[in-house]
């Protein structure tokens, strides 16, 4: 609903940019409504599990609005992922269809998933022959409830078997709510979905973007590996809100060290970290050539059961000073 209001309000406006691509809500929209349709009849609604293994692409945007939008929860899976871990998540989650791309079937384990190939030309035809037009719950196998399942994120198990966390509707629309009187998100806005989308994190880039009417740059793996051509696609797409690990955010702050003034990532209102300790020693020498509010650096922290995050700290000059005292 909050990315159908964005639709409403602002058709035009660019919701998803994955290279050369630029889609607008209008458009993303559509291909949306096309999918869920076709997971519909496929039997997919409320408390069903359909698992996605998709490489970084609109393709993926538009399968993970899809699935929420037809009721279902939808299960991600990183095809870079171990083979043996991933045939345990789809045993394990048991989702009633598997959503990928026809190269990247060929790499995953044997499985018993049902396979639907996005990229299959028959597949296609199938998806252009259904309405655009929103879903609604008459649409849809039984009425969708902001206690349903939105998707299952299974934790890293590296103190164990792996886990999936089954994350409901309200708890995400719970973690937008609770953080935008702080962050001010609007339609001016442009995120990266930087991490992967089997790690939450990517829950906060997604809806962070389409709730609120802004932009969703999806980077190419190359470009997510590389500090230097992330720092420089910051610049280009004018990227004003940055979710960053720790460990990430120190190899970008070398490379905008490194960078020409110029050609620094200079939009950027918010660098939100999470995911791992931050050592506030290490923002000295990004410090040294910016202001403390240019942009804000803000600390946040959560686990995958509780919703992406769950604390929230602001850093400031008296933070890191503070920190530089106790060194």
């Amino acid at each position: 609903e909050l990315f159908e209001r964005q639709v409403v309000a602002s058709p035009e406006a660019l919701a998803v940019i994955c290279g050369d691509q630029r889609v607008s809500y209008r458009q993303l929209a559509g291909r949306v409504n096309q999918l869920a349709r076709l997971l519909v009849e496929a039997g997919v609604g409320p408390e069903s599990v359909v698992a996605l293994a998709l490489p970084r692409s609109v393709d993926l945007v538009t399968a993970v609005l899809a699935v929420m939008t037809a009721g279902g929860a939808y299960l991600p899976i990183d095809p870079d992922y171990p083979a043996q871990r991933i045939a345990f998540m789809l045993t394990d989650a048991t989702p009633v269809a598997l959503l990928t791309t026809t190269d990247t079937a060929a790499g995953l384990p044997p499985h018993e998933t049902t396979i639907m190939l996005l990229d299959d030309p028959d597949v296609q035809t199938l998806l252009d022959a259904y309405s655009e037009a929103p879903i609604t719950d008459t649409d849809r196998t039984s009425p969708l409830l902001p206690a349903h399942p939105a998707y299952i994120i299974y934790t890293s198990g590296s103190t164990g078997q792996p886990k999936g966390a089954v994350i409901e509707h309200r708890s995400v629309v719970s973690l937008l709510q609770s953080t935008e009187d702080a962050f001010l998100f609007t339609a001016d806005d442009a995120w990266t979905l930087y991490h992967s989308y089997a790690f939450d994190f990517s829950v906060w880039e997604v809806w962070g973007a389409l709730a609120f009417g802004g932009r969703l740059i999806v980077p190419s793996v190359e470009v997510v590996r590389s500090p230097v051509e992330f720092a420089r696609l910051l610049v280009a797409e004018r990227v004003t809100v940055l979710n960053q690990t720790p460990a990430a955010f120190y190899q970008l702050e070398q490379a905008d060290r490194e960078l020409p003034e110029g050609q620094r990532p200079t939009a950027l209102r918010l660098v939100i970290f999470g995911g791992e300790a931050l050592d506030f020693g290490r923002l000295n020498s990004w410090y040294q050539r910016r202001e403390y509010d240019a942009p804000r650096l803000v600390n946040m922290y959560g686990i995958t059961e509780t919703t992406v995050h769950t604390t929230l700290f602001v850093i400031d000059e008296e933070a890191v000073a503070a920190r530089r005292r106790s060194v």
